[in-house]
Order: structure tokens, then C-alpha cells, then sequence
């Protein structure tokens, strides 16, 4: 015992659980992270335990050590050992070198199918991917690691590199997805800045209830041009415009053209409440914001369509005089920030169809996954990121608040009959 601890006694942690082991040498005492141990032994098991098997698909393509002349007996066609040469695996989140036996056949030299499998890139690859999204940054990724004692391609570059390669990767996959299969409902559509590069994203509503990112696009601003394209896009992938659909935007004049230009009357558009209420009081001092936004809302909630529009055409005529850019910021689409309201649609989904918040708490998800990118260098670089941060936010969807009301939404759209909406209304 030293210093009132037994040879090899693990010492005590916060309550009571076991944190390091202490063993006595000759010399002095060594203290060992018994999780730190365990995890570099399990690796140095699963190397060991590789080493074996790639011995073994050695002999079997090669035959046994030592028994040329009984390999010429034997019937098939076996390889040749060709020396050593250096290798590297993927385990624990990093790339580890190794020794293998090199062999020739046919005169081209073949690998063991067990080297293939355990070099392929592909599982450290999504390790950064993952760790990255989690907020971990390229230069402290090496400290993320279990076992930071062995491997390499852990240095900031290396990381940043593959992290470069699996964003391009889930980059191309995701902007070829097909959407066929989905039979939308609303979909809405918004834009967020990266440095000086604005990305449109549309997401959809199935009829169920469920959400689905259905694309996005890159451009300087959310011109005419760059929401034709996005809005194309998803046509051209599959996305059904022959019917009714409910398309919540943002205030941008650019993006109620496309739609037009794009779905044409098929598009029942709802312009987002809330980048109006901002539109308005952006006009205003900030001692007049808290009366606009109050009178503005309780349009907003009112039971019928005249009557929103009543409140708002006072509110425009009483800001006309001192305030006039207001007032024609609110005059401008006036109609179109009342269509949910016009649906008459169940209180939950009514307050969902009246914003682009769906779009909106996505890109809260997306902000926190980018927060660690300080300089956006390019337009591609924003959407990697983007598509990174969508993946993720993807994962976290739930259906609708009011999901089981979906069928009121179809029937005011003209897409379903009156009688599903009412034996959905029973059931609920």
C-alpha cells in the first residue's frame, strides 16, 4: 500500500465510482485511465484480431507456408506471396497503418477481400461528417477521438478534406433525389444568407401530415431567376403540379412571379404574416412598432376574410399621412397574406399555413450545425454546409400539429371530398 492505496486498487471518483487504476512499479507508482486502456486494448484486439484474418484469406489464396509441392498436386489456381508492403485500415474514427502480405496472380497482384473491406474511407468519412455537424471543428477533431495515440488522418486539413468529400458526396445524392412518389400539399418556400450568398430551400407537406426538404438553390439574392430554377428543379425531379397546392412564401415579389410563372393557378398562394408584420414596422420607428404589430394581428386572427382585410386597409389608411412607406409596404399583397384565412381551416393548421416557420425553425437547426464556419468562400461551399445542415434537421421532423386535420386542407384545396374531412373530424 502507498498513500493509503493498495497495489493495483482502482482509485474512487465522484461518488464513489471507479476513475483510474493505480499499479505499483518498482520506482513509483503509475496511474492508468482505465477507460483510455480499455479502448486503446479493445483497438489493439480488433488489429490482432484483423492481422489473423488477413493471414488467413492469405492462405487461403496462396495455400499453407511450406507446401509448394503439395500446392502443384493440388487442383485450382493458387497466388503467389509477393513480399510485405504497408497498409492502412479505418478504426476508431481514424486511419491506422498496418502490415500485409502482398500477392500476385495471373501475373496483376491481387488484395485480401478482408484488406478491401477494412480500408475503404467510407466509415471515417461519415464519422467526420457527423462529428463536424455536431459542432465539432476541424482542429479539434483529433481531441474528439477515443484514442488519440495512434492513426492519422486527424490533422485539421485531412478533416477538413474529407469533410469536403462527403458534404460534395451527400451534395450530388441529395439534389437528384426524385420526388414522384410524394404527393405534396404546401410546400414552403424561404431563403437564408450565407456571407454573400443566398440559398432558397423548398420544403414540402405530404398529405399525411409528414414533412420532406424537397430542394434548394443557390444565388447573390432571391431574384425571379434563382426561384425559377429552384421551382423547375423540383418539377423536372417529379414533383406534381396538376393539382391544388397550398405554396406559403416569403414576402419576396420574386418568388410569388416564379410560383405563378411555374405552377400557375394550381398555386394557392399564402404570404408569410410575419415577414409582412417585419416588412411594416422596418418603415416605422421603433416607438410605433408594438401598436402596428398588435393591430396587425388581430387581423391576422380574425374569423373572416373581409373583416382581416377591413382592419388592415384602416391601419393603412391612419399610416398613410406620416408614415406612407409603411402603408404601401402593407397595401402591397395584402391579399395574399389573408389566404389561409379564407380556407377555413381548423385553428392548428391555420396558425402553421399562416408563416413560413416550418422553413424558419429548419434553419435554426442548420445555423447551429454552420456555426463554426467563419469565411463562406463560394456559393459551393454554402450549399455542402446547407445540405449538411438540412440532412440533420431532416432526421428531427415530426408530422404537423394537426396532422389528422390534413383532409379539411385537400377538400379547401378542391383535392378531396367533404365527406373524408368529416370522418376524420369523428375519429379525432
Amino acid at each position: 500500500m502507498k498513500n493509503g492505496n493498495p497495489k493495483g486498487q482502482a482509485s474512487q471518483g465522484i461518488n464513489g465510482r471507479s476513475r483510474v487504476q493505480c499499479i505499483v512499479l518498482p520506482g513509483g507508482r503509475v496511474v492508468v485511465d482505465v477507460k483510455e486502456t480499455f479502448l486503446k486494448t479493445a483497438i489493439d484486439i480488433g488489429i490482432a484480431s484483423l492481422k489473423a484474418l488477413l493471414r488467413a484469406d492469405e492462405e487461403t489464396l496462396c495455400g499453407p507456408y511450406y507446401r509448394h509441392k503439395d500446392r502443384m498436386r493440388m487442383k485450382g489456381n493458387y497466388a503467389s506471396r509477393w513480399g510485405k508492403a504497408n497498409g492502412e485500415i479505418t478504426m476508431g474514427g481514424q486511419r491506422i497503418q498496418i502490415k500485409r502480405g502482398r500477392m500476385r496472380l495471373n501475373g496483376r497482384e491481387i488484395l485480401q477481400p478482408t484488406y478491401e473491406l477494412f480500408r475503404d474511407d467510407d466509415p471515417l468519412n461519415e464519422r467526420i461528417f457527423k462529428q463536424m455537424l455536431l459542432g465539432v471543428s476541424s482542429r479539434d477533431y483529433r481531441e474528439s477521438l477515443e484514442i488519440k495515440s495512434m492513426g492519422r488522418s486527424t490533422s485539421k486539413s485531412s478533416v477538413s478534406r474529407r469533410f469536403t468529400v462527403m458534404t460534395k458526396k451527400k451534395l450530388a445524392e441529395w439534389l437528384n433525389r426524385q420526388l414522384k412518389g410524394l404527393k405534396i400539399a404546401a410546400l414552403f418556400i424561404d431563403g437564408k444568407t450565407f456571407g454573400e450568398h443566398m440559398l432558397i430551400v423548398a420544403i414540402g407537406v405530404d398529405t399525411q401530415g409528414n414533412k420532406h426538404v424537397l430542394g434548394l438553390w443557390e444565388g447573390s439574392t432571391e431574384n425571379i431567376e434563382v426561384c425559377t430554377m429552384l421551382l423547375s428543379n423540383l418539377v423536372n425531379r417529379g414533383l406534381r403540379t396538376d393539382e391544388n397546392m397550398l405554396v406559403v412564401i416569403d414576402g419576396s415579389k420574386a418568388l410569388f412571379k416564379s410560383v405563378r410563372q411555374v405552377i400557375g393557378n394550381n398555386a394557392v398562394i399564402q404570404r408569410c404574416q410575419q415577414h409582412k408584420i417585419e416588412n411594416v414596422k422596418s418603415h416605422l420607428s421603433k416607438s410605433l412598432h408594438s401598436s402596428v404589430e398588435s393591430e396587425m394581428r388581430r387581423a391576422y386572427d380574425a374569423e373572416n376574410v373581409q373583416t382581416a382585410r377591413t382592419i388592415l386597409q384602416e391601419l393603412a389608411v391612419r399610416l398613410e399621412e406620416k408614415h406612407p412607406g409603411a402603408a404601401g409596404s402593407l397595401r402591397e399583397g395584402l391579399d395574399e397574406t389573408l389566404t389561409v384565412i379564407g380556407l377555413n381551416l381548423p385553428t392548428a393548421l391555420r396558425n402553421t399555413f399562416q408563416t413560413t416557420n416550418v422553413v424558419e425553425s429548419t434553419f435554426s437547426i442548420v445555423s447551429t450545425k454552420t456555426r463554426n464556419v467563419k469565411l463562406w468562400r463560394s456559393g459551393t461551399m454554402a450549399l455542402r454546409w446547407m445540405v449538411a445542415g438540412l440532412v440533420s434537421a431532416e432526421k428531427k421532423f415530426r408530422r404537423l400539429k394537426g396532422y389528422r386535420m390534413m383532409p379539411a386542407l385537400l377538400q379547401a384545396l378542391g383535392r378531396e371530398s367533404k365527406t373524408t374531412v368529416d370522418t376524420v373530424a369523428e375519429a379525432v
